[in-house]
C-alpha cells in the first residue's frame, strides 16, 4: 500500500514538473509560433529555433540561425540583449553565445545547405560530431557561416519553393 502511495506521489510530482517545463519551453513558441521570415512552424523546428530579444524590449522568433541572420541585418539599429537557440537534443532554449555549435556534417540543416546546430553541453556536441561529422564552433563562427552561406541558401530556398508551386499547379491540372 505504501509503495502505491509513493508511486502515486512520485508520478504526480513528475507530471507537474514535466508540464511546467513544457509550458516554460513553449512560451516563446506561443508568442512567436511561426518564423517571421519564412513562416516555418517554430514548434516543429524547436531544435533549431532562435529567439532574439532587443534592448528596446522587442523580440523576434525565428526557425533557424539563417533567419536570425536576416533579422540581425534588418534590425541593424537595434542592440541585441539576449540571443537564445533551441538545444538540438532537448529542444529547450539556451544562450546562443554560450552554446557549443556544430557546423556542417551529414545531417541536413534548416534553411541551409551547411547545417548549424547548437548544444548546451559540449559533450553532446562532441557526440553529434562523432556520429554525424561537422566541426565544433562558437556562436561567432556559426553566425559568420550563416552570412557567408546566405546567397547560396536563399537561392536554394527560392528554387525549392518554385518546385513546390509547380507541383501544386500540376496537381490542380
Amino acid at each position: 500500500k505504501r509503495r502505491r502511495i509513493f508511486t502515486g506521489i512520485f508520478m504526480a510530482i513528475f507530471i507537474v514538473n514535466v508540464s511546467a517545463a513544457f509550458a516554460q519551453k513553449a512560451a516563446d513558441i506561443q508568442q512567436h509560433p511561426n518564423c517571421k521570415y519564412c513562416g516555418m512552424d517554430r514548434e516543429k523546428f524547436a531544435n533549431s529555433r532562435m529567439l532574439i530579444t532587443y534592448e528596446d524590449g522587442s523580440a523576434t522568433g525565428t526557425c533557424s540561425i539563417h533567419c536570425l541572420a536576416l533579422d540581425l541585418s534588418l534590425s541593424i539599429d537595434k542592440t541585441p540583449k539576449a540571443i537564445q537557440v533551441g538545444d538540438f537534443n532537448t529542444r529547450s532554449l539556451t544562450d546562443a553565445e554560450k552554446a557549443f555549435w556544430v557546423i556542417g556534417g551529414k545531417k541536413p540543416g534548416v534553411m541551409t545547405k551547411q547545417a548549424k546546430w547548437a548544444f548546451e553541453k559540449k559533450t553532446d556536441a562532441q557526440g553529434f560530431v562523432r556520429e554525424n561529422q561537422g566541426k565544433l564552433a562558437g556562436f561567432d563562427d556559426a553566425i559568420k557561416a550563416s552570412y557567408e552561406d546566405m546567397y547560396a541558401d536563399t537561392k536554394m530556398i527560392r528554387e525549392r519553393r518554385a518546385q513546390m508551386r509547380l507541383m501544386k499547379q500540376e496537381k490542380k491540372n
